[in-house]
């Protein structure tokens, strides 16, 4: 990890929030309390940058410097809100795309999945804030940096963006090899946001429950489900297949 990726002491954590810089995530340390981690506590929490409690050993293999038990992981991009997107592509009169990724780790698969969206011309990428793929140097990296081209959301939840979407005229699609509807059968020429779930646990249920329509990609080999990137590639193109078709425009 290059020195670039990270901020560590307390102290320099908070400047950098005040500063308004990208921060992804804050480690702290499990046994760290008192008023000034409080107080960071309370500044990452207002502008919901994620802070996870670690053994103080998980930060001492980041650096072996003076981090009195907080360590910040800077976001290579700045984040989008997505109640502040979706009017803004209304309002430009844009057909919207949207792809949101429940629980996607895997820096190589977000990487790919991002390309395939800059390259598509998709509007925004949802990722929760707990359970995501970091947002980083190496992420850039990995999508030839079509991240630095494409909005991303953080969100609470995905089950919450879901259901902001879907009320405000989405459709909200689940891909899912347990649906009985097969991708081409559904209509992707109104506003969309494509759900996709981790390979090993796939969408959770409390996201499932809030989308209107559930597909999947047919299997007929041995191997019971696509890598993630590739199903997203497969939709992704399918909703693009359509949109063309209707002769509706891309961006």
């Amino acid at each position: 990890m290059e020195r670039s990726d990270y901020i560590y002491g307390i102290r320099a954590v908070m400047e950098a929030i005040d500063a308004g810089q990208n921060i992804d995530k804050i480690f702290m340390a499990k046994d760290i309390h008192g008023e000034l981690s409080a107080e960071l506590l309370q500044k990452a929490r207002r502008l919901r940058v994620p802070v996870q409690r670690v053994p103080v050993e998980r930060i001492n293999r980041i650096t072996r410097k003076n981090h009195q038990g907080v360590l910040a992981m800077m976001s290579a991009v700045t984040y989008h809100r997505l109640d502040h997107l979706v009017p803004e592509l209304y309002e430009a009169g844009i057909l919207p795309f949207i792809v949101m990724l429940d629980g996607i780790t895997d820096v190589r698969n977000f990487g790919a999945i991002a390309r395939t969206c800059e390259c598509a011309g998709v509007d925004a990428i949802v990722i929760p804030e707990h359970g995501s793929v970091s947002v980083g140097a190496d992420a850039v990296k990995t999508s030839a940096g079509a991240l630095l081209h494409i909005p991303v959301c953080r969100v609470s939840s995905i089950g919450w963006a879901a259901r902001f979407l879907r009320d405000n005229g989405y459709a909200v699609v689940a891909v899912s090899e347990k649906a009985d509807m097969p991708y081409t059968e559904a209509s992707y020429t109104d506003p969309v946001a494509l759900v996709m779930g981790a390979e090993d646990t796939g969408i959770s249920s409390d996201v499932m429950k809030e989308t209107t329509t559930k597909v999947s990609i047919p299997m007929f080999g041995n191997i019971g489900s696509l890598n993630v990137s590739v199903a997203a590639g497969v939709m992704i193109y399918e909703v693009v297949r359509q949109r063309l078709g209707a002769n509706l425009e891309i961006v």
